[in-house]
């Protein structure tokens, strides 16, 4: 494979497994070896941001913890000891090199509000145009575990569009993806090159198999799905292997990379926003021609072809869009507020013409065709 020695901007996803020693707790080896790849990438002029785990895994034993809390209060409690281990030993090791570190600690609600997630946005493109090396984690100090992204896996794949990075590079305890469990069959292979995640692909896909972290392989699949949609190239490879970041950058590591080959697999950042990390406050319901319209031919949805509403929900929310068996086919934002829109199904055909505004512009909506996973992960 030819290297590519085009300037990036690059997302790393590091996991907890892939930092601490066996003993659970920062392994200062480890995270050398991460830095050093890191600083010979920023030293060739490309941009660099980590997602780290690895504050829980970090601090439990200072908690005072034998093994690896399982209640709430005590993975936050040992976040918040581990957090400023992890940021204090990023900060030096990349100092010693003459960079400088910041942390950015986030909670999903942070990119389900457009206004948050836009000065997310700014705030790391001016960390990453000045030369600084983000570090981002979720803030598992103070998050609910329903308000989590549900792992850094999903996150790192957000936060690569949420930058626009050329690159995504997840590193595991497992060299890629395999046809099979390698663990369980000795003659699994390697795939090098993902174009598509098929069905066949998903199935393979595997549980979590580490004890220090939480993210399995069905969760690198779907992150692989986002990042695929945003036109991000990706790659996954085994941590531990000698150089394993700068030959992914370059294109020369073993592991699976991760191109889409799908023109439409590109979402520009107001549709990846809609689509990851919206919400949806409500249901606009179509019929079956709407469908072919709006969908198919990338239409926007007129207001008098909306079949029905569900939910309370004002002008500029995002809706998820129903066809009439009540399967989501998309996401959009809509201009019209669920009692206009009960208005506009009660009005005579010749009242309609002062609704004429669409009820959702078609660069307002992401539909499942449009992507190859479902809407609102």
């Amino acid at each position: 494979m030819v290297p590519d020695t085009d300037k990036k901007r690059i997302v790393i996803k590091i996991g907890s497994s892939s930092l601490t020693s066996l003993q659970g707790e920062i392994s200062r080896r480890k995270l050398e070896k991460l830095v050093d790849e890191v600083v010979r990438l920023k030293d060739e002029g490309h941009e660099v941001l980590l997602v780290s785990s690895g504050a829980v895994a970090a601090g439990y034993r200072r908690l005072g913890c034998l093994s690896r809390p399982s209640s709430l209060p005590e993975k936050q409690a040992a976040a918040s000891i581990g957090q400023g281990l992890l940021i204090e030993s990023y900060s030096d090791l990349f100092l010693s090199h003459g960079y400088v570190a910041s942390q950015i600690l986030i909670t999903r609600s942070d990119f389900s509000d457009e206004n948050r997630y836009n000065n997310a946005r700014n705030t790391i493109n001016v960390l990453l145009e000045r030369g600084i090396i983000p570090i981002v984690n979720e803030n598992d100090t103070i998050t609910m575990d329903f308000l989590k992204f549900g792992d850094n896996d999903t996150l790192s794949a957000k936060v690569a569009g949420l930058v626009d990075a050329d690159q995504l590079i997840i590193l595991s305890d497992i060299e890629g993806l395999y046809n099979d469990n390698p663990s369980e069959n000795p003659d699994a292979k390697l795939i090098t090159q993902v174009q598509e995640i098929t069905p066949e692909i998903e199935a393979v896909a595997g549980d979590p198999g580490s004890a220090v972290g939480t993210g399995g392989m069905r969760s690198k699949i779907d992150a692989f799905k986002i990042a695929m949609a945003s036109g991000i190239s990706s790659f996954l490879g085994k941590a531990s292997n000698p150089d394993i970041v700068y030959k992914a950058a370059h294109n020369e590591a073993v592991g699976t990379y991760f191109s889409s080959n799908v023109e439409s697999n590109n979402l520009d950042q107001k549709q990846q926003w809609i689509a990851f990390n919206s919400g949806p406050e409500g249901d606009v319901i179509v019929d079956a021609s709407t469908v072919e319209t709006v969908i198919e031919a990338k239409e926007s949805l007129q207001p008098e072809n909306v079949h029905s509403v569900k939910g309370d929900f004002d002008e500029g929310a995002v809706v998820r869009i129903l066809d009439l068996e009540g399967e989501e086919v998309g996401l959009g934002v809509v201009n019209y507020s669920s009692e206009t829109f009960k208005q506009i199904k009660e009005s005579e055909s010749k009242d309609l013409e002062q609704y004429q505004q669409a009820a959702v512009e078609s660069d307002d909506l992401v539909c499942h065709l449009e992507i190859s996973i479902p809407i609102g992960v």
